[in-house]
């Protein structure tokens, strides 16, 4: 289905059951025509009217920067204390370059398989906005609370004594002799960044999928569901990851995924209705776009038409996809 807008030069008379299949008609025709909103003929557009939000992107990265800059709050670690953070210091399972990849690149890659399906500039624009904000604002919510706990790691001892030989102050507070950028890590355990960007990337990327595949659209088609679960699967075992190598406490993943989750959820929300909608198939700029496009007032009730129509057409292309047969229009 291109995101085609459809004309509505009206509010269809709802009572005339043959003027409604009319204009449901009318509408399938322009969903199977070529798309208009494309990236040559609408991207700039777009892009400007949302130069603001652009902007703001740019702050968080900055921010971000910051953040991983400035040191940690050292929290007094006793001798006492010693003995839950004496895990092993081995390597990471999932290597911080790739978190990045599968959380921000993987979803965009998807993102674009869609454009180039469906040719809709405001879906690939907001889906790509959308992303970058949960993992930013999750970025910078992770780090900001890092900073502020400077919970040491269960790998702490090894990082504060990697010779085995202690060393404690007159009250008993570690004097680390470790390499301090290898100290300075192991006081930001709370909560963890991994499994954070993790979740808000393929959290994202999971209520993406399931309004477009309508995963939640009441036929039981339960594979859709294994498509929509899986990017949640791989967030999960990078979490558990985080415990098996001894970097981060169970709640520490516990925190990460709910602030990942949440962050993901909201900004999910901003762009596209619940993917458990009707329509949540597209973004609400498409709607909007549909209407304006032939400069018809974006009303509450001129929405609602239009959006009843573009579910109509939606329903029955889905239909002639899945049965092999086609609509032609009339001539």
């Amino acid at each position: 289905m291109n995101c085609i807008p459809l004309l509505l030069s009206s509010k269809p008379d709802m009572s005339n059951p043959q003027l409604v299949e009319q204009e449901a008609q009318r509408g399938r025709m322009q969903e199977i025509d070529l798309g208009v909103h494309t990236i040559r003929s609408h991207g700039g557009r777009v892009a400007s009217k949302h130069k603001h939000d652009w902007v703001i992107l740019v702050i968080l990265i900055a921010i971000e920067i910051v953040l991983n800059l400035i040191s940690p709050f050292y929290r007094y670690v006793g001798k006492d204390m010693m003995t839950d953070l004496k895990y092993p210091f081995k390597d990471n399972t999932v290597p911080v370059w790739s978190v990045p990849v599968y959380a921000v690149l993987l979803p965009i890659l998807v993102f674009a398989c869609f454009y180039l399906k469906r040719t809709c500039v405001y879906d690939l624009h907001h889906s790509i906005l959308g992303l970058l904000f949960s993992v930013l604002i999750t970025g910078v919510i992770t780090d900001s609370i890092k900073l502020a706990t400077g919970r040491p790691r269960p790998n702490f001892y090894w990082r504060c004594f990697p010779d085995g030989k202690e060393l404690y102050d007159a009250l008993g507070g570690v004097i680390c002799h470790g390499k301090p950028g290898e100290v300075k890590e192991g006081h930001k355990s709370f909560p963890s960044g991994h499994t954070s960007w993790s979740f808000a990337g393929l959290t994202f990327l999971s209520l993406y999928l399931s309004g477009k595949i309508k995963a939640f659209n009441g036929e039981g088609h339960v594979a859709k569901l294994c498509l929509v679960i899986f990017p949640l699967l791989a967030a999960c075992l990078v979490g558990i990851s985080r415990v098996d190598d001894y970097w981060h406490h169970w709640q520490d993943v516990f925190a990460g995924a709910l602030i990942g989750f949440l962050v993901a959820a909201f900004c999910y929300r901003q762009f596209y209705p619940n993917p458990y909608h009707e329509e949540g198939w597209g973004p609400y700029a498409y709607f909007k776009a549909a209407q304006e496009r032939d400069g018809v007032p974006v009303t509450s009730q001129n929405r609602d038409a239009l959006r009843t129509m573009s579910l109509q057409t939606d329903s029955i292309s889905l239909e002639n996809m899945e049965s092999g047969s086609s609509i032609t229009p009339p001539r």
